[in-house]
């Protein structure tokens, strides 16, 4: 496969470079969530349809939350097939933040109803894993499959902190989403670390 540059817009030139070399099944994967304070980290796994890819598809976060939400359906309503991976932050404190990727990034690909041929990765290698596979740097920048599956993991865990912040209201989850803003480490100050704080994190046990 030729190296391309980065470009400002998605295409599925890798996909189509690779069906040209007899993979059926591509599978885009991508998290969400690695760098938050709280909630877990989210990746989806997403095998397109090549022929039926829905317009406007990009890195999640180049697109308003309301776009990501029309997008969700309508790849959620033409992909072959895809999946979600979630890792809580209790297991993210007993291992570390990269092993709970690669486990949320392995639970999507073996959700998949669609066995896939081939991975396109969003900067992780997973070995592990026995499926040829492609890790990109900004791959969600580069790879239409990869952006598919950073949408679909992004809405699901903005999602699963607005329900949080019903869980645990005055931290501000539906706002920040778990990031380390300055509300939330205000409303630390004042609450302290909840169930979802990964305690493992700089700035969440504050001194």
């Amino acid at each position: 496969m030729s190296r391309r540059r980065h470009s400002r817009t998605c295409t599925a030139i890798l996909e189509r470079e690779l069906h040209q070399l007899g993979y059926r099944f591509i599978a885009g994967v991508d998290e969400v969530g690695r760098g938050a304070w709280a909630g877990p980290v989210v990746a989806a796994a997403v095998i397109l349809n090549l022929d039926q890819i829905p317009e406007g598809i990009d890195d999640s976060k180049r697109l308003s939350p309301r776009r990501r939400e029309e997008l969700f359906s309508a790849i959620g309503n033409t992909a072959r097939a895809l999946s979600i991976g979630i890792v809580d932050a209790w297991e993210i404190d007993r291992t570390n933040i990269l092993r709970a990727t690669e486990r949320a990034m392995t639970q999507a690909i073996e959700g998949l109803r669609v066995r896939p041929d081939f991975l396109l990765i969003d900067a992780v290698e997973l070995l592990d894993v026995e499926v040829p596979q492609r890790a990109l740097i900004r791959g969600d920048q580069l790879s239409v499959s990869i952006a598919a599956a950073s949408i679909i993991a992004k809405v699901t865990r903005d999602r699963l902190m607005r329900e949080y912040d019903r869980l645990y209201p005055g931290y501000g989850f539906a706002h920040h989403v778990g990031y380390g803003t300055r509300a939330h480490r205000e409303a630390l100050m004042r609450l302290g670390p909840c169930p979802i704080h990964r305690r493992s994190f700089r700035g969440v046990l504050l001194k």
